[in-house]
This record gives C-alpha cells, sequence and structure tokens, in this order.
C-alpha cells in the first residue's frame, strides 16, 4: 500500500499539475494538506487510496468533500498572495478551509450544521491551524461583523448570487461561487469587484450540494 506522501504526491502530480493547475503555492498546500483525516469512517488500512482519489466522498449529512481538482482549481482562481482575510461559506469537512489557511492571512468559515463544524474544527485543531474562524450560522447572507473580505469562496451552489455576498467583497476582492439547477449541473461564476462595479465570468461546469438558506436553496 502507498504511505500517504506518496498518495499525495500522486494526486498532485496526475490530478492536478498535469489538468493545469500551476500555481506552486496551491501545489504546495495540496501535498501538505493531509486529506485522508477529513474523511470520516474510513478504514486507512483499506481504503486510505480511496481518500486521495479524483471523486468527490461522503461525509455524512447529505455533503461531500469535493474532488481535488476542484479544490484546488477554486483555490487557484483566488490568485492568492497570502495577506487575504478570506471567507469560506460552507466549512463541510474542513479540507478547502485547511488549504486556504495554508495560503492567506485569516479564514472565516461558516457551516450551517453543528455536527460538520465541530468536526472540522477537531481536525483543523489538531493540525495546529491557527488562523481560522469558525461560524455556525446561515452562510447565505455571508458574515458582516468580519467584511469586508478579499475574497469569498462558496462551496455549495446557489440558484444565483446573493447580493450580500457581493457586498462584502473589498475592493478589487473576488467571490468564487457555484450557480445552477441542483438537478444538472452548475457553472462556476468568476465575479470581481471594482469600487462599486462587479464583473462576472463563467468558468468551469460543476457539481455541488445546494447552498441552503435565505438567499440560497430552501429546506
Amino acid at each position: 500500500m502507498d504511505s500517504v506522501k506518496a498518495l499525495a504526491q500522486k494526486m498532485v502530480k496526475f490530478q492536478l499539475a498535469s489538468r493545469g493547475i500551476y500555481d506552486s503555492k496551491v501545489l504546495d498546500a495540496m501535498l501538505k494538506v493531509p486529506r485522508h483525516l477529513f474523511i470520516p469512517g474510513k478504514n486507512l488500512s483499506k481504503n486510505l487510496a480511496d481518500c486521495y482519489a479524483d471523486t468527490p466522498l461522503s461525509i455524512g449529512h447529505g455533503q461531500t468533500i469535493s474532488q481535488p481538482y476542484m479544490v484546488a482549481y477554486m483555490t487557484e482562481l483566488l490568485e492568492l498572495r497570502g495577506h487575504e482575510k478570506i471567507l469560506e461559506i460552507g466549512t463541510g469537512s474542513g479540507y478547502q478551509t485547511a488549504v486556504l489557511a495554508e495560503l492567506c492571512r485569516k479564514v472565516i468559515t461558516i457551516e450551517r450544521i453543528k455536527d460538520l463544524s465541530g468536526r472540522a474544527q477537531k481536525v483543523l485543531d489538531d493540525l495546529n491551524y491557527k488562523n481560522i474562524i469558525f461560524i455556525v450560522a446561515d452562510g447565505t447572507s455571508g458574515y458582516e461583523r468580519e467584511a469586508l473580505y478579499d475574497a469569498i469562496l462558496v462551496t455549495a451552489a446557489a440558484p444565483s448570487v446573493p447580493v450580500m455576498l457581493k457586498k462584502q467583497l473589498a475592493d478589487n476582492g473576488k467571490l468564487i461561487i457555484p450557480v445552477g439547477d441542483i438537478s444538472t449541473y452548475q457553472e462556476l461564476y468568476v465575479i470581481k469587484r471594482e469600487g462599486n462595479t462587479f464583473s462576472t465570468q463563467k468558468s468551469i461546469g460543476c457539481r455541488f450540494v445546494p447552498l441552503i438558506g435565505k438567499n440560497g436553496y430552501k429546506y
């Protein structure tokens, strides 16, 4: 059986670098963060390789940990330089949170499901991350207390872009969010703020669990 290090190296080489992820800082973060620790209920002696496979995996409560390529791709789109304060909506397993925390100054991460937030916090605390704030709340309204944000990353699909999130972007800030029909596929939107003007570009097709809340899909 391959070691964790070998599996992570294969993941970075064959799933990320070979498919166009070029930011060396993102690749280093993906290599460093132990993905298997964020996946509950795995018998590591048998299923360790599954944790590093190019696929989303269930983490309970109807939620998933995104495939490694999607985590890396969305992170690279943010073009992080290390000084940023980021709002992440949808803590989930905490894996994407860890990757962001490797690359920025501060992450505020919101999760509506208390059990998932608590589990993610335990893993991230054990890994000694000190630059993460955990919030249990409806993420579709953002988190005004810490606004404005240099970047906002949403890890669930919205029916449309919540206006509250755009308002909480700092000047030159960037919002990454999947938008579209949850019964089929969505598109990844890249929204940038310049003063009071917002530009929107559509990136790749994707499929995420629904963003549930006041400004998202309803329960």
